[in-house]
């Protein structure tokens, strides 16, 4: 009996550092989002690690399908720098309410070449449109410590595939007449499809 009892005390000894050593669960993978356009393909990869909440909405707009038949509508700058903006134009029908923000410097994550970031009026109101960077533009980080709104844009995502679709968007002919303010001679002439948003393997 005692011995059962000592061989029963040495294998449950053994099993707790094997307990202890148990990994924890893996940070979420990124995502790649594949927007088709009537121009071509964009693929992105989404950091739901380092964005979770920015990501996170984005990818609710991908899986409902809010994106498919919206455009990109606005490029500012030229040839290889600048940006394009594009997604739900805040159709009452596609747009989820607004996300918390989350600037550059909680994330990590820049306007570098490809980044993909959500358009917004103040820190908290980006719903469903975003635009995508070419070049470097770290205007658009967050900088604490300059006056006013200093919090920038919310970076969530990168483009992997189809930065020549981008570049194509960007140097589209522009509208003399369309937008407002400072947005008059930025809108897209013909609007760019994005005709699907799927997640893709």
């Amino acid at each position: 009996m005692i011995r059962q009892l000592a061989f029963a005390l040495l294998a449950l000894l053994t099993l707790v550092p094997a307990a202890a050593q148990t990994p924890a669960s893996s940070p979420p993978a990124d995502v790649r989002v594949a927007l088709e356009t009537d121009r071509g393909r964009i693929v992105v990869v989404v950091h739901v690690d380092r964005a979770p909440v920015t990501a996170g909405n984005f990818l609710k707009y991908v899986d409902q399908k809010r994106f498919d038949g919206t455009v990109f509508y606005r490029g500012v700058g030229a040839a290889d720098y600048g940006f394009v903006q594009g997604g739900a134009q805040n159709d009452p029908k596609r747009i989820l309410p607004p996300i918390r923000h989350e600037p550059t410097s909680q994330t990590g994550l820049f306007h570098d070449d490809g980044a993909l970031s959500m358009a917004r009026y103040a820190p908290g109101s980006a719903t469903g449109d975003f635009f995508i960077v070419l070049g470097r533009m770290p205007a658009m980080d967050a900088r604490p410590d300059a006056p006013g709104d200093n919090q920038g844009f919310a970076v969530f995502a990168h483009v992997v595939e189809g930065l020549d679709v981008v570049k194509a968007i960007l140097i589209a002919p522009k509208s003399p007449t369309a937008g407002e303010g400072v947005m008059k001679g930025q809108m897209l002439e013909t609007p760019v499809k994005i005709v699907t948003a799927r997640r893709v393997p």
